[in-house]
């Protein structure tokens, strides 16, 4: 079964822009990966009679409803009553429920458990209840006049780890044979330049189908298939993978990895080399990212963030002389830091970034965006100079990205 979702986010916070709607990305994302057309995103705020509204509209133009927030058991938590008021569903007190927010209570707040908690144990009529481990406020699904409805918890934690584990699990058994999907990562070209290189194969492409997902500083690539199996869903994948492959050639870092930092772990663990970072425009962002994920510990020794000269020329060993006459933000001085860091931890490898992240220019007149990015090793120092445009945390990003890209472009063999 082929279905046309409505996702539905209920809380007055995301109105008023308090809160970002992260759990619609998330779920859309989700959706994809089996085959569910998301055709609406609609928000509302914690008011009874606007959320019937958005209710009946939705159930007239898809046939997936799937509501996030307003599960709680505070006096604003009104989704469940509502949407089951809306369609004429009973709601049914579960006494196991209020066993395991009991023991969630017990286990993880360490207090008692307030009697409002009780409102989140009653569930629709004949629901599949979606179980929480990771919170109070149960899920569940049910169907009702040809229309599934979905409700899950809106702190973004428990709504993610209910999609991945209750929903799309519920959403596999009732298609028809298997979807697969492989997310192709690419750098170094941007949404409208992968869209050049692949526009007639992605214009074509129906059963696998080829669409394209823009991310920071980046672009992702879903390529996608159903079959009856698995190994069906690859057999059709395989001519347009490589087809794309070809055509992205030394952009294409990665297939179904999350970032350029994971493919750098990868690459460094298979190697047994070690790594470490001096940064300046990006404040240790390079360094937060790697250490991020797990087992980065084997790989990255440490780093130093030297956001003034006295910690370059003292922490680094960067010549006085060299910042005088080139100053901060220039490929000496990332050379120098590359290099200076490299000594002082020991590591394979190390790289440097500094530029300008804004608002102003430097005092040398260096535009913002202006960024040197340096890798030393063993044999070489090679410094990458960029204009990464403007905008402090754009630029930020972007010049972590291209330190990261150094690095996964030395252990390919790919030209610096």
């Amino acid at each position: 079964m082929s279905y046309r979702a409505e996702l539905i986010a209920v809380g007055t916070e995301l109105l008023l822009g308090n809160v970002a709607n992260t759990d619609a990305q998330f779920i859309s994302e989700k959706l994809a990966t089996v085959g569910v057309n998301v055709l609406y995103h609609t928000a509302v705020g914690d008011n009874p009679e606007r959320l019937i509204s958005v209710i009946d509209v939705a159930r007239r133009r898809a046939d997936l409803l799937i509501f996030t927030g307003g599960l709680g058991p505070t006096y604003d938590d009104l989704t469940k009553g509502v949407v089951c008021r809306a369609l004429g569903v009973e709601l049914v007190f579960h006494p196991e429920i209020v066993e395991e927010i009991q023991h969630y209570f017990d286990t993880v707040f360490r207090r008692e458990m307030p009697e409002c908690n009780l409102q989140q144990a009653y569930q629709p009529a004949g629901c599949t209840i979606f179980h929480n481990p990771v919170g109070t406020a149960p899920g569940c699904i049910f169907e009702k006049d040809g229309v599934t409805v979905v409700m899950l918890p809106g702190v973004p934690r428990e709504c993610e780890y209910l999609t991945e584990h209750a929903l799309i699990p519920w959403l596999r058994e009732k298609h028809d044979g298997v979807i697969l999907s492989h997310d192709l990562r690419i750098f170094g070209l941007t949404e409208p330049q992968v869209q050049e290189r692949l526009a007639d194969l992605m214009n074509e492409a129906v059963n696998p189908s080829l669409a394209p997902y823009a991310k920071t500083g980046e672009v992702m690539l879903r390529l996608t298939a159903k079959a009856d199996t698995a190994e069906a869903c690859e057999e059709l994948m395989a001519p347009l993978f490589w087809d794309t492959r070809a055509r992205l050639g030394e952009f294409l870092y990665g297939v179904d990895v999350d970032s350029l930092e994971q493919r750098v772990l990868q690459l460094m663990t298979e190697r047994g080399l070690t790594l470490s970072a001096a940064e300046s425009c990006t404040g240790g962002l390079f360094a937060k990212r790697i250490t991020d994920l797990p087992g980065a510990s084997a790989v990255f020794l440490g780093g130093v963030v030297s956001y003034t000269n006295s910690v370059k020329a003292g922490a680094l060993g960067v010549a006085e002389s060299l910042l005088a006459e080139h100053g901060a933000v220039s490929a000496p001085v990332a050379r120098a830091m590359a290099e200076g860091v490299r000594t002082l931890t020991g590591s394979d490898l190390a790289v440097s970034v500094t530029g300008v992240a804004g608002p102003d220019r430097d005092d040398r007149g260096n535009e913002v965006g202006t960024v040197f990015v340096a890798l030393a090793s063993a044999e070489d120092t090679v410094v990458r100079q960029l204009d990464l445009g403007t905008g402090r945390g754009r630029v930020r990003t972007a010049a972590a990205h291209h330190a990261f890209d150094m690095i996964r472009r030395y252990l390919t063999g790919l030209p610096l």
